[in-house]
């Protein structure tokens, strides 16, 4: 039996944690909260209802980039298999819900996004392997959009705003 997979829209409750293993894959905790909001016709006031809290994992590439690119308060759509954490601490069994991430994205209805390449896709799809500073040179290549390679068949004609050319 597989483990059953959530699509949702959350919000992060704290900056994602970017850690790399002794071998050096690249892992995040995304800590997550869903809830129910939803608007009383009668006071028209948005009450907020049932909370789900869930850390979310991910692992290689999609944990740098998540790194990098999402930050507390954002609101982001998210898939992935919820599984049980085990521990155990001073003698005791402890489980939590668990979310391992396959995709996450920003959810575009209070905020707008730049999508660009990530340098390790520029280079051939060899990602995972390089580390990214964080901290504000971060901040500042979000706040700029790289310029597409020029052999890159879905660029746009930046005079026109689009391209006449089909990109095969």
């Amino acid at each position: 039996m597989s483990l059953p997979t959530i699509t949702g829209v959350g919000r992060l409750t704290a900056d994602p944690e970017l850690r790399f293993t002794p071998s050096g894959k690249a892992v995040a905790s995304v800590p997550l909260a869903f809830n129910s909001r939803r608007l009383n016709k009668q006071t028209n006031e948005w009450e907020d209802g049932d909370v789900f809290f869930i850390r979310g994992t991910v692992w290689e590439r999609l944990a740098e980039n998540v790194a990098e690119t999402f930050a507390k308060g954002h609101e982001v759509i998210v898939t992935g298999e919820v599984r049980t954490e085990s521990w155990e601490k001073d003698g005791q069994k402890h489980e939590r819900p668990a979310l391992l991430i396959r995709a996450i994205g920003p959810s575009l209805a209070f905020a707008t996004a730049v999508v660009s390449k990530d340098a390790a896709s520029q280079q051939g799809g060899q990602g995972g392997q390089q580390r990214r500073s964080g901290g504000q040179q971060g901040q500042a290549q979000r706040s700029r959009p790289q310029q597409p390679p020029a052999d890159d068949p879905w660029a746009v004609d930046n005079a026109k705003g689009y391209s006449d050319e089909p990109p095969f």
